[in-house]
Order: structure tokens, then sequence, then C-alpha cells
């Protein structure tokens, strides 16, 4: 098999092979290559965890969803409202906390 490569990739295999690292441009290309099948097995990989923590985020909205129905939601205003407060309390404890230095 023959292959074509820019200037600038025959110019980066060939050093690879004058480092010493490499004892040939065939051991180069074939570590080349399986390093491309490593990333493609890991690119499906990754496509994998995207979509079950989709199927995940999919199912908490889903039961947050039928708790709504069921009349168990918590009103969003009071939520926000409560963890300003916590907001709050933590700041007084921090500057209480800087005054105390």
């Amino acid at each position: 098999m023959n292959i074509s490569l820019t200037p600038e990739l025959e110019q980066l295999v060939k050093d690879k092979v004058n480092s010493g690292r490499y004892h040939s441009v065939s051991e180069v290309m074939g570590e080349a290559l399986r390093l491309l099948d490593e990333r493609d097995a890991c690119g499906g990989l990754r496509q994998r965890i995207r979509e079950q923590r989709l199927a995940e985020l999919k199912a908490k909205i889903q039961v947050g969803i039928e708790e709504l129905e069921r009349g168990e939601g918590i009103d969003g205003e009071k939520v926000f409202a409560e963890i300003e407060e916590d907001i709050r309390r933590a700041e007084a404890k921090m500057q209480q906390a800087e005054a105390a230095k």
C-alpha cells in the first residue's frame, strides 16, 4: 500500500523516526493507526455515556412531572427565596469570620 502525505506530515514521521523512539516509518504509521482506532473506540464510549446520561435525565424529569401532577411540587419562588437566604447567611458567616481575624 502506498500513501501520500503532506510535506508537514512527512517531516513529522521522519522526526519521529529520527528521535529514536520509533525504528521505522512503518512503526510510526502503525502507532498512528492504533491510536486512531483507540480514539474512535473511545468516541463510541463517550456517545454511550452521553446517551445514558440523557436517559437518566429524562427519567428524572418524568419523575418530577409525575410529582407535580400529584401536587407534590414546591413553588419555585419559595425555593429561590430559600436559596437566597442561605446565601445571605453564608455571606454573613464569612464576614464575621473575616472580622474576627
